[in-house]
């Protein structure tokens, strides 16, 4: 028993070690997700440690301290991404946009179901929709969405990287992006309100780190951050959304959030947890959203499932140009910071093998 309890919390603290370690392989990498399941489980090891293990020796004494120590790190990092963490009250917000809605999805290449997600469009009626793993199949069965989004820009492919966009909004442009790869698509759209206001909205999808995708995260660091170079550039209102297949705490996210400029709506207000749509306990929120200070979110949660392994992801916001009360909550981009972001895309290329291709329009 003494045998299994020290394995097991032996186990524990390793998880808790690889995400700390600077590596971009997948060994270190994908344990950032799993952080909360990571904490609960050191929990449940401690406490049935503290209430059954006797007698309690150093060698028992020093490995709870630690477990408790990296339990304490694991709730310091996503206390911010919880309600229990205080966002800074919004006083007054006049509403100079028409609220707008986007459902972004990663429908899964291989779901067949299409139907689903068709239905939730009609109920929902999103101003946007965002999909991805969207291939040719899945092109087909949205064309009975388009009278209602006549405005798009699709892109499909058989790799789980074909990404679809569709609107009801006026379009000023609408742009594909290959940021690290030639085939890894990202969309780029700059639109109009009814009233008029301009906002520029950004939907990506990096390959995650995992044994059987990429050996490491440098094609999905490097896109994100190429992404986020590619948005401190724009003066307008910005919205990113799209399969991060990141955790929103991992490093290259807050990376992201500091080089772009943008807030994490998530913080404050939850997990909102997207991915594996079918195993509660063992959902991450690697469907990402970022907004521009001068956007304001009304709502912000998962929808029902539509038979792909992720729930999509909804939100509603208006834009407030006067009125500029959420500066405080952007994070400052050191010169250091800016440095790891070059040589993290340079990376990303050189990891791809192949330049990317310019934009198409």
């Amino acid at each position: 028993m003494h045998l299994f309890y020290y394995l097991l919390i032996s186990v524990c603290i390793i998880f808790s070690i690889l995400p700390l370690v600077r590596n971009q392989h997948w060994i270190f990498r994908v344990l950032e997700f799993a952080r909360f399941q990571v904490a609960i489980l050191q929990l449940i090891v401690l406490v049935l440690g503290l209430l059954f293990f006797t007698p309690k020796t150093l060698i028992f004494w020093a490995t709870a301290a630690v477990t408790l120590a990296f339990i304490i790190n694991h709730v310091v990092i996503l206390i911010p991404y919880t309600v229990i963490y205080k966002r800074k009250p919004v006083q007054k917000i006049s509403k100079n946009s028409d609220l707008i809605s986007i459902i972004s999805v990663n429908v899964y290449q291989f779901n067949k179901d299409y139907q689903q997600l068709i239905n939730l469009i009609n109920e929902v009626q999103p101003d946007i929709l965002l999909t991805m793993e969207s291939n040719q199949a899945w092109e087909d069965a949205l064309t009975v969405i388009e009278n209602d989004y006549p405005n798009f820009k699709k892109v499909p492919l058989e790799n789980t990287y074909g990404i679809h966009f569709y609107t009801r909004l006026k379009v000023e442009n609408i742009k594909v992006n290959y940021f690290i790869s030639d085939d890894l698509p990202s969309i780029e759209a700059s639109l109009l309100t009814e009233n008029g206001e301009r906002f520029t909205f950004f939907g990506v999808h990096p390959p995650p780190p995992s044994p059987t995708e990429e050996d490491t995260s440098k094609e999905r660091d490097g896109e994100l951050l190429a992404v986020a170079k590619a948005v401190r550039k724009v003066k307008n209102p910005v919205i990113v959304t799209g399969d991060f297949n990141n955790v929103a705490w991992a490093r290259s996210s807050i990376l992201f959030r500091k080089t772009s400029e943008l807030i994490d709506p998530r913080i404050g207000r939850g997990f909102v947890a997207t991915f594996h749509a079918k195993y509660r306990l063992l959902r991450f929120p690697i469907d990402l959203f970022f907004h521009s200070t001068d956007i304001f979110i009304q709502d912000f949660k998962t929808l029902r499932n539509i038979g792909s392994d992720h729930l999509p992801l909804y939100c509603s916001f208006s834009i407030n140009k006067e009125e500029d009360l959420q500066e405080d909550e952007v994070e400052t981009l050191h010169e250091d910071d800016l440095e790891q972001v070059d040589e993290l895309i340079e990376k990303g290329i050189e990891e791809d093998g192949n330049r990317p291709t310019v934009a198409q329009e």
